[in-house]
């Protein structure tokens, strides 16, 4: 039953990533804002939804290191495994002077971690701040996407999708892309109960279930879209979804975790894998601004980095 669960997961994961992309892009057109926007704030947030679930989840039920490492192992494995695996299906074009400020944000999302892993624990104000951070990010994202003037009108013409942002286009956009999150949702549900149970039959601690099966399974919906993107040649969605999700998962999810119940930060995730997250993004950070794009050998470099990464928990 936990090997067809995964399989089951899986199928449900591309068919909600690809049901997420189309809404992603309708959605760009009917608000008048570029798919880099939407890819950050709805497919990033949208595919965070099973991380959310799993780190309240957890923290309800007094497992704070898989409330934390799945987090923390998430936003390394976005960086490295699913950037990684859409540059080799497809190189990714990154204009820094379109991504600076999200790029920023998830940087300082990483370097975040450095004092609520040094304080020990996340408690009720922690949380209020970084909502409150997370708030005006997403206004001031928002208002200065707005301004700006729609230039992807291949897109449409290459999604068959209708070319005129009109109130009806809204309504299939959110529509599409709510559907994509559910089938995202329940298919990461799914892979995430399977896995958790194999993983336990061998006797594997809870920190490196948090960090790596669960990192991962949580993952899967960022994967499937940013797959799904680079086969369509969508580099702003894929782009914008990792963003948005780094962002999303520090700042709402702990933020949100921290608002039911204090969550203790365990010492050995911040002493190592939280420099593990920052030396990640920097990594990004630096190749797309050595060649505006990540190129198939850099993906490689970036999923090489992932599996030394996973070899190390293990051992």
């Amino acid at each position: 039953m936990s090997y067809f669960l995964v399989g089951a997961g899986l199928v449900l994961l591309f068919v909600g990533g690809e049901a997420l992309v189309r809404g992603a892009v309708v959605l760009a057109r009917a608000l008048g804002v570029s798919p880099l926007f939407v890819g950050v704030v709805i497919v990033g947030f949208g595919t965070s939804a099973p991380e959310f679930v799993v780190s309240v989840e957890a923290a309800l039920v007094n497992k704070p290191d898989i409330a934390v490492g799945n987090i923390v192992g998430s936003n390394i494995a976005n960086l490295l495994l699913i950037l990684g695996v859409a540059a080799v299906i497809y190189p990714m074009p990154a204009r820094f002077n379109q991504i600076w400020r999200e790029a920023l944000a998830v940087l300082f999302g990483a370097l975040l971690l450095i004092p609520l892993g040094y304080m020990g624990i996340i408690v009720f104000w922690q949380g209020i701040v970084m909502l409150a951070l997370l708030t005006a990010f997403l206004v001031y994202t928002y208002c200065r996407q707005s301004r700006q003037p729609m230039a992807e009108e291949e897109l449409l013409d290459e999604m068959r999708l209708p070319s005129k942002s009109t109130a009806a286009n809204l309504g299939v956009g959110t529509v599409v892309s709510a559907a994509g999150i559910a089938t995202l949702v329940l298919g990461s549900n799914l892979l995430i109960e399977g896995a958790i149970d194999i993983a336990m039959q061998f006797g594997i601690s809870e920190a490196v279930v948090g960090l790596s099966l669960v990192a991962v399974g949580t993952s899967l919906p960022e994967l499937a879209t940013s797959i799904v993107a680079a086969i369509r040649r969508h580099s702003d969605v894929a782009l914008g979804n990792v963003l948005g999700s780094n962002i999303f998962n520090v700042f709402a999810i702990l933020g949100a975790a921290s608002l039911i119940t204090p969550i203790p930060f365990s010492p050995e995730i911040a002493q190592v894998d939280v420099w593990i997250c920052i030396a990640s993004t920097l990594l990004v950070g630096v190749l797309i601004l050595s060649e505006k794009r990540l190129s198939r050998s850099e993906g490689s470099l970036l999923l090489a980095a992932y599996a030394g990464y996973i070899i190390y928990l293990y051992s």
